[in-house]
């Protein structure tokens, strides 16, 4: 995006108040294992209106960094579970600012319609930078089991061939420490979804929040998260195996202080990516660390 534009190019989170096949009861009740159910009430949300998130979101980002543009980043829940014509109203909204150039669309794989890529795609045509971010998590669709994600590998093959008809650009999530999956585990998924291919990738640590089934686990002793040195050795070894063509948009992820359990490191970003490309500096041969420096910002 720093090439592309030849300008920094941050996303702005937006939360249009979308729920999730996996809460309201279509494909199952609760949400992931992983997932703070206590805000899972689509009721108990009172998101601001979309220009002023966009609004406040700016401010923030300009006196942190100084950007000038910027993607509209649907995040919260599945933002593409409604009606085609409400999607599109949204996402109007969004690119009517004069300084949004396009949008980042957080998904599930089995919440991709034809008419929902036909419209991500038509926005694509027009000239804006879209990304379609869908939530695999893991290719073991034993883990997905385990987890409650309510989707298999399968539901994330058929949407990335789809995308890939329209051209779309796809960034694909992964989540490292998922439960009994090691370092094995976290470097088989991204063969697999490299090997389907994909423009982007987001990898994230399995952190422990309240309010979740995990939390229960972890309680009981049923669920050990990864310490830091662990999560940076394979997410290391993964940034390795991924070819330079493929932008990381994320190396980490964090949770606020009050739902926090465990690992207490999630907290804090900057030591795990600066301890990341500390160790990919040790490593002439293989220095990755511009996959994510010259990459979109972290979301």
């Amino acid at each position: 995006m720093l090439l592309r534009y030849q300008q920094r190019v941050h996303k702005i989170a937006i939360d249009a108040a979308f729920t999730c096949p996996n809460i309201d009861g279509s494909k199952g009740r609760g949400g992931c294992t992983f997932c703070n159910n206590v805000s899972f009430s689509p009721n108990g949300r009172q998101p601001l209106p979309l220009a002023e998130q966009i609004a406040n979101g700016r401010r923030v980002i300009r006196k942190r960094t100084g950007a000038q543009l910027y993607l509209a980043y649907f995040q919260a829940y599945t933002n593409t579970y409604a009606d085609v014509a409400v999607l599109d109203q949204l996402y109007r909204q969004a690119l009517a600012e004069p300084d949004v150039i396009g949008l980042s669309i957080g998904t599930r794989p089995d919440c991709v319609p034809p008419a929902v890529l036909d419209l991500l795609a038509k926005y694509q045509d027009e000239g804006y930078e879209i990304w379609l971010e869908l939530g695999l998590q893991s290719a073991f669709d034993e883990t997905l089991q385990k987890v409650n994600r309510g989707h298999g590998f399968a539901e994330y093959k058929s949407a990335v061939i789809a995308a890939q008809q329209r051209h779309l650009q796809i960034c694909t999530h992964l989540i490292v420490g998922l439960p009994d999956e090691t370092a094995y585990h976290a470097s088989a998924s991204l063969q697999r979804v490299l090997e389907l291919g994909v423009d982007g990738l987001k990898i994230h640590p399995l952190h422990v929040v309240k309010g979740t089934l995990l939390a229960n686990q972890w309680r009981r002793g049923e669920y050990y998260p990864l310490t830091l040195e662990e999560y940076v050795e394979i997410t290391v070894e993964l940034i390795r195996q991924t070819p330079e063509s493929v932008i990381f948009h994320r190396l980490t992820g964090t949770a606020s202080k009050d739902i926090l359990l465990a690992p207490l490191w999630c907290q804090k970003k900057w030591l795990v990516l600066n301890r990341i490309a500390e160790v990919l500096a040790a490593s002439p041969l293989l220095l990755r660390e511009q996959k994510y420096a010259t990459g979109l910002p972290c979301g």
